[in-house]
């Protein structure tokens, strides 16, 4: 299988971008050394198979490893005060 990657740095052909083989180079906008501008190249590169793992059903009796909490239980935290947070609050007089 492969696939289109850009970059704006320049590899050579059989070389490795993000675990794939470049098979192809094509050159998008060419450098421009005067502007100190990296050029943009367009790699056809070959994608290795991935392994898919057989998913078996996990018994009842195991719980994951790390079990997380989406919110705080109702009640187990309670608000701080300006004296717990070492922050002056200041009253601004009404008008």
């Amino acid at each position: 299988m492969t696939r289109t990657i850009r970059s704006r740095f320049e590899h050579e052909i059989g070389a490795t971008v993000e675990d794939c083989i470049i098979l192809e180079k094509r050159n998008v906008i060419p450098p421009n050394t005067a502007e100190r501008r990296r050029g943009v190249y367009e790699y056809l590169v070959e994608v290795p198979p991935t392994v898919v793992k057989s998913v078996s059903p996990q018994p009842k009796a195991m719980k994951s490893p790390s079990p997380r909490k989406t919110a705080p239980e109702p009640g187990s935290f309670t608000r701080s005060t300006p004296a717990e947070r070492g922050v002056v609050v200041r009253r601004l007089p009404s008008r």
